[in-house]
Protein backbone atom coordinates (compact mmCIF):
# COMPACT_ATOMS: atom_id res chain seq x y z
CA UNK A 1 0.00 0.00 0.00
CA UNK A 2 2.79 2.36 0.83
CA UNK A 3 4.44 1.74 -2.55
CA UNK A 4 1.20 2.52 -4.35
CA UNK A 5 0.86 5.79 -2.45
CA UNK A 6 4.44 6.78 -3.31
CA UNK A 7 3.85 5.99 -7.00
CA UNK A 8 0.69 8.10 -7.11
CA UNK A 9 2.47 10.92 -5.34
CA UNK A 10 5.37 10.79 -7.84
CA UNK A 11 2.94 10.80 -10.77
CA UNK A 12 1.24 13.90 -9.43
CA UNK A 13 4.60 15.65 -9.10
CA UNK A 14 5.55 14.73 -12.71
CA UNK A 15 2.22 15.97 -14.04
CA UNK A 16 2.61 19.20 -12.14
CA UNK A 17 6.13 19.66 -13.52
CA UNK A 18 5.00 18.96 -17.07
CA UNK A 19 2.17 21.41 -16.78
CA UNK A 20 4.58 24.00 -15.46
CA UNK A 21 6.89 23.46 -18.47
CA UNK A 22 3.99 23.75 -20.90
CA UNK A 23 2.80 26.93 -19.29
CA UNK A 24 6.32 28.38 -19.38
CA UNK A 25 6.71 27.55 -23.08
CA UNK A 26 3.34 29.06 -23.85
CA UNK A 27 4.27 32.16 -21.89
CA UNK A 28 7.51 32.57 -23.86
CA UNK A 29 5.67 32.02 -27.14
CA UNK A 30 3.20 34.77 -26.30
CA UNK A 31 6.08 37.09 -25.47
CA UNK A 32 7.93 36.44 -28.75
CA UNK A 33 5.00 36.55 -31.17
CA UNK A 34 4.84 40.38 -31.39
CA UNK A 35 8.62 40.69 -31.81
CA UNK A 36 9.99 41.65 -35.21
CA UNK A 37 12.10 39.22 -37.22
CA UNK A 38 15.43 41.13 -36.79
CA UNK A 39 14.93 41.10 -33.00
CA UNK A 40 14.34 37.34 -32.96
CA UNK A 41 17.34 36.70 -35.22
CA UNK A 42 19.57 38.74 -32.93
CA UNK A 43 18.23 36.95 -29.84
CA UNK A 44 18.71 33.44 -31.24
CA UNK A 45 22.18 34.32 -32.51
CA UNK A 46 23.28 35.38 -29.03
CA UNK A 47 21.76 32.28 -27.41
CA UNK A 48 23.31 29.98 -30.02
CA UNK A 49 26.76 31.47 -29.58
CA UNK A 50 26.57 30.80 -25.82
CA UNK A 51 24.95 27.36 -25.89
CA UNK A 52 26.20 24.73 -28.44
CA UNK A 53 22.97 22.72 -28.03
CA UNK A 54 20.88 25.69 -29.17
CA UNK A 55 23.25 26.32 -32.09
CA UNK A 56 22.95 22.69 -33.19
CA UNK A 57 19.16 22.86 -33.00
CA UNK A 58 19.11 26.02 -35.13
CA UNK A 59 21.35 24.42 -37.78
CA UNK A 60 19.21 21.27 -37.89
CA UNK A 61 16.03 23.25 -38.50
CA UNK A 62 17.69 25.54 -41.06
CA UNK A 63 19.22 22.70 -43.09
CA UNK A 64 15.97 20.73 -43.10
CA UNK A 65 14.12 23.56 -44.87
CA UNK A 66 15.07 23.90 -48.55
CA UNK A 67 13.96 27.54 -48.61
CA UNK A 68 17.38 28.69 -47.42
CA UNK A 69 19.25 26.36 -49.77
CA UNK A 70 17.43 26.99 -53.06
CA UNK A 71 18.78 29.67 -55.43
CA UNK A 72 16.87 31.26 -58.29
CA UNK A 73 18.99 32.09 -61.39
CA UNK A 74 17.58 34.40 -64.07
CA UNK A 75 18.68 35.90 -67.42
CA UNK A 76 20.02 32.58 -68.67
CA UNK A 77 21.06 32.04 -72.26
CA UNK A 78 18.74 30.02 -74.47
CA UNK A 79 21.64 27.60 -74.93
CA UNK A 80 22.09 26.97 -71.20
CA UNK A 81 21.13 23.45 -70.11
CA UNK A 82 20.58 21.99 -66.65
CA UNK A 83 24.02 20.39 -66.81
CA UNK A 84 25.85 23.61 -67.70
CA UNK A 85 23.91 25.43 -64.97
CA UNK A 86 25.03 22.91 -62.36
CA UNK A 87 28.63 23.10 -63.59
CA UNK A 88 28.59 26.87 -63.10
CA UNK A 89 27.55 26.58 -59.43
CA UNK A 90 29.25 23.39 -58.27
CA UNK A 91 32.37 25.26 -57.12
CA UNK A 92 30.48 26.63 -54.09
CA UNK A 93 29.41 23.27 -52.67
CA UNK A 94 27.60 20.00 -53.25
CA UNK A 95 24.44 20.41 -55.32
CA UNK A 96 21.35 18.36 -54.53
CA UNK A 97 19.38 19.49 -57.59
CA UNK A 98 19.87 21.93 -60.47
CA UNK A 99 17.65 22.50 -63.48
CA UNK A 100 16.66 25.00 -66.16
CA UNK A 101 12.92 25.58 -66.54
CA UNK A 102 11.59 24.84 -70.04
CA UNK A 103 8.20 25.63 -71.51
CA UNK A 104 6.49 22.34 -72.29
CA UNK A 105 4.41 23.78 -75.13
CA UNK A 106 7.16 25.25 -77.30
CA UNK A 107 10.04 23.25 -75.76
CA UNK A 108 12.07 26.38 -75.24
CA UNK A 109 13.98 27.65 -72.23
CA UNK A 110 12.20 30.18 -70.02
CA UNK A 111 15.65 31.68 -69.32
CA UNK A 112 15.66 30.94 -65.60
CA UNK A 113 16.41 27.98 -63.36
CA UNK A 114 17.05 26.74 -59.81
CA UNK A 115 20.01 25.42 -57.84
CA UNK A 116 19.39 23.48 -54.59
CA UNK A 117 22.44 22.99 -52.37
CA UNK A 118 22.74 20.37 -49.64
CA UNK A 119 23.65 22.93 -46.97
CA UNK A 120 23.00 26.59 -46.29
CA UNK A 121 26.69 27.55 -46.23
CA UNK A 122 27.14 26.62 -49.90
CA UNK A 123 24.12 28.69 -50.87
CA UNK A 124 25.50 31.69 -48.99
CA UNK A 125 28.84 31.36 -50.81
CA UNK A 126 27.05 31.37 -54.16
CA UNK A 127 25.03 34.44 -53.20
CA UNK A 128 28.24 36.33 -52.39
CA UNK A 129 28.72 36.52 -56.18
CA UNK A 130 25.20 37.26 -57.46
CA UNK A 131 26.34 38.01 -61.02
CA UNK A 132 27.92 35.15 -62.94
CA UNK A 133 28.83 34.67 -66.61
CA UNK A 134 27.19 31.48 -67.90
CA UNK A 135 27.44 30.46 -71.56
CA UNK A 136 28.49 33.98 -72.54
CA UNK A 137 25.60 35.71 -70.76
CA UNK A 138 25.66 37.64 -67.48
CA UNK A 139 23.13 36.09 -65.09
CA UNK A 140 21.76 37.10 -61.69
CA UNK A 141 21.00 34.79 -58.76
CA UNK A 142 19.03 35.29 -55.53
CA UNK A 143 17.28 33.25 -52.86
CA UNK A 144 14.25 31.49 -54.32
CA UNK A 145 12.26 32.38 -51.19
CA UNK A 146 12.17 36.05 -52.13
CA UNK A 147 8.75 37.40 -53.05
CA UNK A 148 10.10 38.97 -56.23
CA UNK A 149 11.47 35.61 -57.36
CA UNK A 150 8.17 33.84 -56.87
CA UNK A 151 6.32 36.58 -58.70
CA UNK A 152 8.72 36.53 -61.67
CA UNK A 153 8.67 32.76 -62.07
CA UNK A 154 4.88 32.65 -61.79
CA UNK A 155 4.11 35.57 -64.11
CA UNK A 156 6.60 34.42 -66.75
CA UNK A 157 4.46 31.37 -67.47
CA UNK A 158 1.17 33.29 -67.61
CA UNK A 159 1.91 36.64 -69.31
CA UNK A 160 1.98 36.93 -73.13
CA UNK A 161 3.33 39.71 -75.31
CA UNK A 162 1.25 40.44 -78.43
CA UNK A 163 3.01 42.46 -81.14
CA UNK A 164 2.22 43.89 -84.59
CA UNK A 165 -1.26 44.98 -83.53
CA UNK A 166 -3.41 47.06 -85.84
CA UNK A 167 -4.27 50.62 -84.68
CA UNK A 168 -7.93 49.54 -84.63
CA UNK A 169 -7.32 46.89 -81.92
CA UNK A 170 -8.59 48.02 -78.51
CA UNK A 171 -8.50 46.42 -75.07
CA UNK A 172 -11.92 44.90 -75.70
CA UNK A 173 -10.91 43.53 -79.09
CA UNK A 174 -7.78 41.93 -77.65
CA UNK A 175 -9.72 40.45 -74.74
CA UNK A 176 -12.38 38.95 -77.00
CA UNK A 177 -9.75 37.42 -79.26
CA UNK A 178 -7.83 35.69 -76.44
CA UNK A 179 -10.59 34.79 -73.96
CA UNK A 180 -11.43 31.54 -75.75
CA UNK A 181 -8.27 29.87 -74.43
CA UNK A 182 -8.85 30.42 -70.70
CA UNK A 183 -9.68 32.88 -67.94
CA UNK A 184 -7.84 36.19 -68.37
CA UNK A 185 -6.48 38.04 -65.37
CA UNK A 186 -5.37 41.20 -67.20
CA UNK A 187 -5.48 42.43 -70.80
CA UNK A 188 -4.27 45.78 -72.16
CA UNK A 189 -3.06 47.54 -75.31
CA UNK A 190 -0.14 49.96 -74.96
CA UNK A 191 -0.91 53.56 -75.94
CA UNK A 192 1.22 56.67 -76.39
CA UNK A 193 1.67 58.73 -73.23
CA UNK A 194 1.60 62.12 -74.94
CA UNK A 195 -1.26 64.38 -73.91
CA UNK A 196 -2.12 65.28 -77.50
CA UNK A 197 -1.98 61.69 -78.78
CA UNK A 198 -3.80 58.53 -77.82
CA UNK A 199 -2.52 56.30 -80.62
CA UNK A 200 -1.77 52.63 -80.13
CA UNK A 201 1.90 51.66 -79.88
CA UNK A 202 1.26 48.45 -81.80
CA UNK A 203 1.57 45.93 -78.97
CA UNK A 204 -0.19 44.71 -75.84
CA UNK A 205 -0.15 42.14 -73.03
CA UNK A 206 -2.46 39.31 -72.02
CA UNK A 207 -2.08 37.63 -68.61
CA UNK A 208 -3.96 34.39 -68.03
CA UNK A 209 -4.85 32.94 -64.65
CA UNK A 210 -3.08 29.66 -65.43
CA UNK A 211 0.13 28.78 -67.25
CA UNK A 212 -1.68 26.07 -69.23
CA UNK A 213 -4.06 28.59 -70.79
CA UNK A 214 -1.19 30.92 -71.71
CA UNK A 215 0.75 28.08 -73.35
CA UNK A 216 -2.27 26.98 -75.38
CA UNK A 217 -2.92 30.54 -76.58
CA UNK A 218 0.73 30.94 -77.54
CA UNK A 219 0.66 27.84 -79.74
CA UNK A 220 -2.74 28.49 -81.32
CA UNK A 221 -2.70 32.26 -81.91
CA UNK A 222 0.89 33.04 -82.90
CA UNK A 223 1.06 34.46 -86.45
CA UNK A 224 -2.74 34.44 -86.74
CA UNK A 225 -4.65 37.36 -88.30
CA UNK A 226 -6.28 40.03 -86.12
CA UNK A 227 -7.81 43.10 -87.79
CA UNK A 228 -5.88 42.44 -90.99
CA UNK A 229 -2.45 41.85 -89.40
CA UNK A 230 -0.47 38.74 -88.49
CA UNK A 231 0.11 39.12 -84.76
CA UNK A 232 3.29 38.07 -82.96
CA UNK A 233 2.58 36.16 -79.72
CA UNK A 234 5.35 35.21 -77.29
CA UNK A 235 6.05 35.10 -73.59
CA UNK A 236 6.55 38.57 -72.11
CA UNK A 237 10.01 39.43 -70.85
CA UNK A 238 9.63 40.17 -67.10
CA UNK A 239 12.93 42.12 -66.91
CA UNK A 240 12.05 44.98 -69.25
CA UNK A 241 9.81 46.80 -66.77
CA UNK A 242 6.30 48.00 -67.50
CA UNK A 243 7.03 48.73 -71.13
CA UNK A 244 7.91 45.14 -71.86
CA UNK A 245 8.87 44.26 -75.39
CA UNK A 246 8.08 46.55 -78.25
CA UNK A 247 7.12 45.57 -81.79
CA UNK A 248 7.36 49.12 -83.08
CA UNK A 249 9.83 49.44 -85.96
CA UNK A 250 12.89 51.62 -85.40
CA UNK A 251 12.84 55.16 -86.69
CA UNK A 252 14.32 55.76 -90.13
CA UNK A 253 17.99 56.58 -89.96
CA UNK A 254 18.85 60.04 -91.25
CA UNK A 255 21.92 60.45 -93.48
CA UNK A 256 24.91 61.54 -91.45
CA UNK A 257 27.89 63.29 -93.07
CA UNK A 258 31.22 61.51 -92.64
CA UNK A 259 33.02 62.54 -89.47
CA UNK A 260 36.41 61.04 -90.22
CA UNK A 261 38.89 61.27 -93.06
CA UNK A 262 40.20 58.16 -94.78
CA UNK A 263 43.42 56.88 -93.28
CA UNK A 264 43.24 58.73 -89.97
CA UNK A 265 42.33 57.11 -86.65
CA UNK A 266 38.95 57.91 -85.18
CA UNK A 267 38.51 59.55 -81.82
CA UNK A 268 38.65 57.12 -78.94
CA UNK A 269 40.69 54.54 -80.85
CA UNK A 270 37.86 53.41 -83.11
CA UNK A 271 40.15 52.40 -85.97
CA UNK A 272 40.28 54.01 -89.40
CA UNK A 273 37.34 55.34 -91.32
CA UNK A 274 36.18 53.62 -94.49
CA UNK A 275 34.29 56.71 -95.65
CA UNK A 276 36.08 58.59 -98.48
CA UNK A 277 37.03 62.19 -97.73
CA UNK A 278 34.76 64.92 -99.04
CA UNK A 279 37.74 66.85 -100.43
CA UNK A 280 41.22 65.53 -101.16
CA UNK A 281 43.28 68.20 -99.46
CA UNK A 282 47.06 67.80 -99.38
CA UNK A 283 48.39 67.37 -95.89
CA UNK A 284 51.90 68.74 -95.28
CA UNK A 285 54.35 66.18 -93.94
CA UNK A 286 54.78 66.17 -90.20
CA UNK A 287 51.23 67.29 -89.44
CA UNK A 288 48.96 65.11 -87.34
CA UNK A 289 45.22 64.75 -87.60
CA UNK A 290 43.26 66.63 -86.46
CA UNK A 291 45.67 69.47 -87.19
CA UNK A 292 46.33 71.73 -84.26
CA UNK A 293 46.46 75.49 -84.62
CA UNK A 294 49.64 77.49 -84.28
CA UNK A 295 50.39 78.97 -80.86
CA UNK A 296 47.66 81.58 -80.34
CA UNK A 297 48.41 85.28 -80.39
CA UNK A 298 46.42 87.73 -78.29
CA UNK A 299 43.64 89.54 -80.04
CA UNK A 300 44.02 92.08 -81.53
CA UNK A 301 47.36 90.72 -82.73
CA UNK A 302 50.42 92.77 -81.92
CA UNK A 303 53.59 92.99 -83.93
CA UNK A 304 56.58 90.82 -82.96
CA UNK A 305 58.66 92.40 -80.17
CA UNK A 306 61.73 92.98 -82.44
CA UNK A 307 59.87 95.62 -84.45
CA UNK A 308 58.58 98.63 -82.53
CA UNK A 309 55.20 100.01 -83.42
CA UNK A 310 54.80 102.11 -85.56
CA UNK A 311 57.37 100.40 -87.75
CA UNK A 312 60.20 102.48 -89.21
CA UNK A 313 61.40 102.32 -92.79
CA UNK A 314 64.07 99.94 -93.97
CA UNK A 315 67.69 101.27 -94.13
CA UNK A 316 67.78 101.24 -97.97
CA UNK A 317 64.70 103.41 -98.23
CA UNK A 318 66.01 105.81 -95.58
CA UNK A 319 69.28 106.41 -97.52
CA UNK A 320 67.44 107.45 -100.70
CA UNK A 321 64.52 109.25 -99.16
CA UNK A 322 65.56 111.57 -96.33
CA UNK A 323 61.98 112.04 -95.30
CA UNK A 324 61.82 108.37 -94.41
CA UNK A 325 64.81 108.36 -92.02
CA UNK A 326 64.21 106.76 -88.61
CA UNK A 327 62.48 109.06 -86.22
CA UNK A 328 59.06 110.40 -85.52
CA UNK A 329 56.86 110.53 -88.56
CA UNK A 330 56.05 114.01 -89.88
CA UNK A 331 53.85 112.91 -92.74
CA UNK A 332 50.30 114.09 -92.95
CA UNK A 333 47.28 112.06 -93.84
CA UNK A 334 45.15 113.44 -96.65
CA UNK A 335 41.60 112.52 -97.46
CA UNK A 336 40.35 111.26 -100.77
CA UNK A 337 41.19 113.76 -103.56
CA UNK A 338 43.19 116.07 -101.23
CA UNK A 339 46.74 114.97 -102.19
CA UNK A 340 48.77 118.18 -103.00
CA UNK A 341 50.93 116.38 -105.56
CA UNK A 342 49.81 115.75 -109.14
CA UNK A 343 48.78 112.16 -110.02
CA UNK A 344 52.02 111.24 -111.88
CA UNK A 345 54.37 113.15 -109.59
CA UNK A 346 56.30 110.12 -108.24
CA UNK A 347 56.60 108.46 -111.65
CA UNK A 348 58.32 111.52 -113.15
CA UNK A 349 60.93 111.89 -110.38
Amino acid sequence: MKEMKDLKKKRKIDEAGSSNLDSKEEELRLLMEPLAKPVLVNLLSKLGSKDPAIAEEIETIAYADSVHRRIFVRDLSLNTTSKSLRNAFKEYGEIEEGKVVFDKHIRKSCRYGYILYKDVKSAKKALCEPSKLIDGRLTLCMLASDEVTRKISDTTQRKLFVGNLSPQVTNGTLYSYFKGHGDIEECSVAYERHKDSNASRGFGFVTYKTAEAAGKALVDLHNKTLEGRHINVQYANPYKGKGGQSSAPPKAALPVPPRYVEGYPREGGGGQSSVPPTAALPVPPGYTYPQTAAPPYPYPQTAPPSYPYPQTAAPYAASHYPSLRPGPSTSRTYGYGQNPYPPNYYQNQ
